[in-house]
């Protein structure tokens, strides 16, 4: 039996989004960002558990299959990233907690492995709906969390999923900020990158 069955994962979904143009100007360079998608089983759908634990344990495997799929997908280095995040959407038979014990204990330390590190708290969301709803995965700068040009989000959605006893686990890589940034605060360049926050 695979690591993945284990881990009731139905379904990986991935998406790629560049943007050439923005506010009518061309871009000198495309913004990327890719999401990748895990559709798993919740197997606490529907009970009260008190001991959430086998859901952090799912969080360090989708932890690294998640961002090595999005990572490969925009066809750069783990260290080329630039932005991060993640985010579940559960369905209506789970909890909100559940989303909590699969992002939070243990999915960032592999999330940050594949990408070569991460210094910045990795921006997170949790929501609850049904299949097909859309939800947010919020982003940030992997090691300087005040830089304004990544404050940035990506909406995902899976057609079928999540079923009642499923959960949507969603990361988000980029290779750059939002086109065209100018509201000034911190820029890449002028990153310390010591404490995460600049």
């Amino acid at each position: 039996m695979s690591e993945y069955t284990k881990i009731g994962l139905r379904r990986i979904t991935t998406i790629v989004e560049e943007t050439l143009i923005e506010g009518g100007r061309k871009l000198d360079t495309p913004t990327r960002r890719a999401a990748s998608v895990a559709v798993i089983e919740n197997p606490f759908a529907g009970r009260y558990v008190e001991d959430l634990s086998p859901m952090m344990d799912v969080g360090r495997v989708l932890g690294r299959l998640l961002p090595m799929r999005a990572v490969a997908a925009l066809g750069i280095t783990g260290h080329e990233v630039e932005g991060f995040g993640k985010a579940a959407l559960v369905g209506e038979d789970g909890e909100l907690e559940h989303a909590a014990a699969l992002l939070h204990p243990e999915l960032g330390a592999p999330f940050r492995d594949v990408l070569g590190g991460g210094a910045a708290l990795i921006p997170s969301s949790k929501k609850r709906s049904g299949p097909g709803a859309p939800f947010d995965v919020p982003l940030g700068h992997k090691d300087a969390a005040r830089v304004r040009s990544h404050f940035d989000g990506m909406e995902v959605r899976v057609p079928d999923a999540p079923r009642a006893n499923e959960i949507a686990v969603a990361i988000v890589v980029t290779d750059s900020g939002r086109p065209h940034p100018r509201v000034g605060g911190l820029t890449k360049d002028k990153i310390q990158g010591k404490d995460g926050a600049a």
